[in-house]
């Protein structure tokens, strides 16, 4: 059974965003949460994040949740830590550490929207799986 993810993410995608209040942001919504059968203890949860032509999200962490990030749309802009920024197109992913800082994280055109899944695998208590950074 797929139970849609009801965990604290509704604010993830009100105005969180202090400081560029001209560039679009994402839209978060949530695809499904599901316990993970061979790990007592641990949920993997899915979140589709949609970004209109040049929107972006602020940087944030995961807290210690590992990620994946699944593009399926359009190109997506990344960088986590202190690694490459890169441009990743649909069909390619990354993935994120537990702690990670992701740094960039936005549509890579002006023009066109982009769309991403990103993977949770966290505790199955962790409620919190976006902190943005204070602006």
């Amino acid at each position: 059974m797929v139970a849609l993810a009801v965990f604290s993410i509704a604010g993830i995608s009100q105005p969180v965003f202090a400081a560029d209040t001209a560039a679009p942001h994402e839209t978060i919504t949530p695809a499904f949460t599901e316990a993970i059968a061979n790990v007592p203890g641990k949920t993997m949860t899915a979140l589709v994040v949609d970004y209109a032509p040049g929107g972006k999200s602020p940087s944030h962490r995961h807290g210690r949740a590992f990620v994946v990030g699944y593009v399926l749309s359009g190109a997506i802009r990344s960088r986590v830590d202190n690694g490459e920024e890169r441009v990743f197109h649909a069909g390619e992913y990354w993935t994120e550490k537990p702690g990670a800082h992701h740094r960039v994280s936005e549509n890579a055109s002006d023009t066109e929207p982009a769309k991403l899944l990103a993977i949770f695998v966290a505790d199955t208590n962790d409620k919190k799986l976006v902190t943005f950074d204070k602006q």
